[in-house]
């Protein structure tokens, strides 16, 4: 017993671990987890400051938008567009252009006042009814009549000779545009009223196929869209804009963008401006370039391009003033929920002048 007691001992013995052991091992342990933390620490860290310096780097580098109605029309705004110049001058800036199609003044203003453009290209009523809905638009510049490129037009074979025998009639046009608005002066005119016809609302695509297919009798449509029917001999004209439209279109944008980029506005009025004389100047040249847009042959740009008055036009009172005579046209009749006033939407002659090219300005 005494021997097999020593040998067991002795087995026991050997695997007892002295706690100096155990001391020494487990410190061993912590300095090494602490080492390791630090050091993957250090590199989380400095993973961190290069992702940052790469955020920052981005967006010092990345350009900015700014979104433009693109205009199917025989226009400047579409010349700006295939001579590319205005790219050129925001390029230092930090801006890029993006152009955005849109089938009416009513759906920019929409797009704008919803942060989706930052500047449109509209008639005088869109502003209005925008205005009206408690949209910051401001008003950035205006430009001559140009009341020929705007006619209503009834089929071909009508038996309707005079604005008279609209009475009863279905007349399809954009609601709250420019077409929308010469059909009420129009009426007014010939001694009738909006009520003394149907009013049908459509943007110009579906008027177009509805005025194609005789589900309307008449429609009062903007360029290219009459002459595109005329030669198609799809339609003829009744009557067009010449001698009732009194005021201008306006491009306008939102409050907050006029206020962040007013820079950015001011070379684009200066490009366009050039466009607008360029365009006056060069009616071949203009035809080429926008056929395709246009769906039209040269020849018959050509013969359009008199149908417009070209340059911009700088804002005064005497706009303001006319403004708001549209506006209490609308309102009168009941068509804007309350009574607008326009000079919300303006500047002051100090804020123009910073922004109107120079010889723009000198038309006053």
């Amino acid at each position: 017993m005494p021997a097999l007691q020593g040998k067991f001992e002795l087995k026991k013995s050997q695997r007892t671990t002295p706690r100096s052991l155990l001391f020494a091992l487990g410190y061993c342990l912590m300095l090494s987890t602490t080492l390791s933390s630090c050091s993957e620490a250090k590199n989380n860290t400095q993973q961190s400051e290069s992702s940052l310096k790469s955020v920052a780097l981005s967006s010092t580098t990345e350009k900015q938008l700014v979104r433009i109605v693109r205009s199917k029309q025989l226009s400047a705004l579409a010349i700006l567009e295939k001579q590319g110049s205005l790219e050129k001058r925001l390029e230092p800036l930090g801006f890029k252009v993006q152009w955005a199609e849109f089938a009416a003044g009513p759906q920019q203003l929409e797009a704008l006042n919803a942060n989706g453009l930052d500047i449109a290209s509209t008639a005088e009523s869109p502003p209005v009814f925008s205005q009206a809905a408690g949209a910051p638009l401001v008003y950035l510049a205006t430009t001559h009549p140009s009341g020929k490129a705007i006619s209503l037009l009834v089929p071909v074979n009508s038996p309707i000779k005079s604005v008279s025998d609209l009475k009863g009639k279905k007349v399809a046009f954009q609601k709250a545009s420019i077409g929308h608005y010469l059909l009420v002066k129009a009426l007014e005119d010939a001694g009738l009223k909006l009520s003394d016809v149907q009013s049908v609302f459509l943007p110009p695509p579906d008027a177009n196929v509805a005025f194609s297919q005789n589900k309307v009798d008449a429609w009062y449509i903007w360029e290219p869209f009459a002459t595109r029917n005329v030669e198609n001999k799809i339609a003829r004209v009744l009557t067009d804009g010449g001698k009732l439209r009194d005021t201008g279109n306006f491009f306008s944008t939102s409050r907050q963008f006029y206020q962040a980029h007013p820079d950015v506005i001011k070379l684009f009025l200066e490009e366009l401006e050039k466009a607008e004389i360029w365009t006056k100047n060069h009616p071949k040249e203009v035809a080429q370039l926008l056929a395709p847009v246009t769906q039209l042959d040269p020849p018959t740009l050509e013969i359009m391009h008199d149908k417009y008055d070209y340059g911009l036009v700088p804002i005064t009172e005497k706009t303001i003033i006319k403004q708001q005579q549209v506006a209490d046209k609308w309102y009168s009749l009941g068509l804007i929920p309350k009574k607008v006033n326009v000079r919300e939407g303006f500047l002051t002659p100090e804020e123009y002048a910073k922004i109107t090219p120079s010889e723009v300005l000198a038309n006053k």
